[in-house]
């Protein structure tokens, strides 16, 4: 694996490592799936699949995002707004 892509792998993993701390699930959950699945495509060396692994990666950050902001939309609405009709 090239440097440079090794670099982006590391910091990939550092970013969920980051993001799964708030997991619904919790981070020992999210914290195993996430070794679990760097560890199944460590022996990638063609560089091509190793950066459509960092897309892959990429789009499960900003879906984790969307999914944190979406619970604390929720979380505000829900404090903010009751749900009795007159």
């Amino acid at each position: 694996m090239a440097n440079s892509l090794r670099g982006e792998v590391i910091k990939l993993y550092k970013n969920l490592l980051y993001l799964g701390r708030e997991y619904p699930k919790g981070a020992d959950y999210f914290r195993s799936r996430l070794k679990a699945a760097f560890l199944k495509n460590k022996d990638e060396t063609d560089p091509a699949k190793i950066k459509q692994l960092i897309a892959r990666g990429e789009f499960v950050i900003k879906e984790l995002e969307a999914l944190y902001f979406l619970r604390k939309y929720r979380a505000m609405k829900k404090r903010y707004y009751s749900d009795d009709k007159p």
